[in-house]
């Protein structure tokens, strides 16, 4: 069995969680998810705890899927009652970001701007002109968001230059060393 599968998860106060047939509403403070559930996981909802199960133990597929949904689940509630935030950093000389209404134009070193329009649901701040923040409710589309972005431009290991998370280290190369 799956040991993140089988943890329980709480639902806090200001969040309501609503099950449908094989549709989950999680409705919270920041806004409202929803996902439709695979027809082989069950999943209860008792006195502010939500249990995700399933009938067949013996198909490693199956158990998989447990923890999967489990773990969407809980990223649905912590999502509606706190939100998501990704931090990415440009790094180089005249890298540089600023956000034009549900726009973010990059200037990475091409010889245009490159404008990167924002998906729904998905709100960004620019700090400094180098430091972008992106915050929403899911967590999947906050990240996509933050990887598309860094997908304009790379870091690159030889000067660490690029879009790069806050938390990423890039470990740098050394260079062409010099014939004697």
């Amino acid at each position: 069995m799956s040991r993140i599968g089988k943890k329980p998860i709480q639902i806090p106060e200001k969040v309501e969680v609503t099950l449908k047939g094989d549709a989950l509403t999680v409705k919270g403070p920041k806004g409202t998810l929803n996902r439709s559930l695979h027809s082989a996981v069950d999943v209860a909802i008792n006195d502010g705890i939500i249990t995700v199960s399933v009938a067949d133990t013996k198909d490693r597929k199956v158990v998989a899927l447990q923890g999967l949904f489990r773990s969407l689940i809980a990223n649905m509630v912590t999502g509606v009652s706190d939100g998501y935030e990704k931090k990415l950093l440009l790094n180089g000389i005249g890298y540089r970001a600023e956000l034009k209404g549900k726009t973010v134009v990059l200037n990475v070193g091409y010889s245009n701007p490159v404008n990167f329009d924002l998906p729904e649901g998905i709100s960004a701040k620019v700090d400094k002109n180098t430091m972008i923040s992106l915050s929403g409710i899911d967590k999947e589309v906050v990240g996509e968001t933050a990887a598309r972005i860094r997908r304009v431009r790379p870091p690159e290991p030889y000067k660490g230059k690029g879009i790069m998370y806050s938390d990423e280290r890039i470990i740098k190369k050394a260079g062409k060393a010099a014939a004697k």
